[in-house]
């Protein structure tokens, strides 16, 4: 009994911390229901979804970064070398599609690993050293494409992206299953402990005997596979491996994580939260489409938001030095 209480009050405080985000992720379904009747449609859901699904998995990996006082701007890249390696492997060479996606994974998590070793090694900015790889694992997938797109009509590989569990597909199934996966990592081991207080204090959590190398080499692989992942089954979905399928992904995985609570100082945020920024995220993208207004207007707004959360997320942060 008192375990049981002990649970109900913690999904208490936990539905106070997202009560904000979800508010005005209902107020948006509202409004966006009230100017487009395509809005609230099962057909315009399930896209809506989908659309989530993406994001949603791009910023799960970006949340394990920021956690530990980082950032990755190289996860667009990489979801671009996943597409067109699975792609080329499958259609050029003729590969069987699970040594495929098996390779696709663990070369993405070497390449987080690459990110990893020399951000912690250099000790250059996380920000400059990704913004670097990004320009070299980008380069690698237009060099093995040649720039072109690259078709892959594979029924065992395509189901990956298109296969569906009666009205819900498979990205959208993969969202919530990795969702519960980084929730138990991050919530309930030691290694989650530890990529927490290396984020909120390195130098504490160096003294305290955590390998502050080793945590943030796996914050890196992560993000890096689940981006892998990400490009894998996008390319599955579209028929077709491209050099460019992840050239505009990072600012929403960004927006999606910082919306969702995560600070950019590291150590506070969690992983619902930035389930419920995807969410945010993707309803005003799928909103401004039904709307019919242009791209440029939806990178305005989403810089807007951005900055916004950043600001809150900064003003929060310095109060709570204050009282300390």
């Amino acid at each position: 009994m008192p375990e049981t209480k002990r649970i109900l009050k913690s999904l208490k405080t936990r539905f106070k911390d997202y009560l904000g985000l979800l508010l005005g992720f209902v107020l948006l379904c509202l409004l966006f229901t009230l100017l487009s009747s395509r809005f609230l449609t099962t057909t315009n859901i399930l896209n809506v979804l989908r659309q989530i699904a993406v994001n949603a998995i791009l910023a799960y990996g970006m949340t394990f970064v920021m956690l530990s006082g980082g950032i990755d701007l190289s996860i667009g890249s990489m979801v671009s070398f996943a597409s067109i390696f699975c792609a080329y492997l499958i259609s050029n060479l003729g590969m069987p599609v699970y040594l495929v996606v098996l390779l696709a994974l663990l070369i993405g998590g070497a390449l987080g690993l690459v990110n990893g070793i020399i951000i912690s090694k250099t000790g250059i900015w996380p920000f400059i050293v990704t913004l670097a790889t990004s320009l070299i694992f980008g380069g690698l997938a237009y060099a093995i494409s040649n720039g072109t797109p690259v078709r892959v009509m594979n029924e065992t590989f395509n189901v990956i992206g298109t296969g569906s569990l009666g009205p819900v597909s498979f990205p959208v199934i993969y969202m919530f299953v990795l969702l519960i996966l980084c929730y138990v990592i991050l919530q309930k081991t030691r290694l989650g402990r530890q990529v927490y207080a290396v984020g909120g204090n390195p130098e504490a959590a160096y003294f305290s005997g955590i390998n502050i190398l080793k945590v943030r080499l796996v914050t890196y692989t992560i993000c890096a596979v689940l981006a892998s992942f990400t490009g894998i089954f996008l390319t599955a979905r579209m028929y077709t491996g491209q050099p460019t399928l992840g050239s505009t992904m990072v600012n929403d995985a960004i927006a999606s994580t910082v919306v969702g609570g995560t600070s950019m100082a590291g150590g506070k945020g969690r992983i619902v939260g930035t389930l419920i920024g995807a969410m945010l995220i993707g309803v005003i993208s799928n909103g401004m489409n039904l709307l019919g207004l242009s791209s440029y207007l939806q990178d305005i707004v989403k810089g807007f938001i951005i900055l916004g959360a950043v600001y809150i997320d900064t003003v929060s942060t310095r109060k709570l030095e204050q009282k300390a």
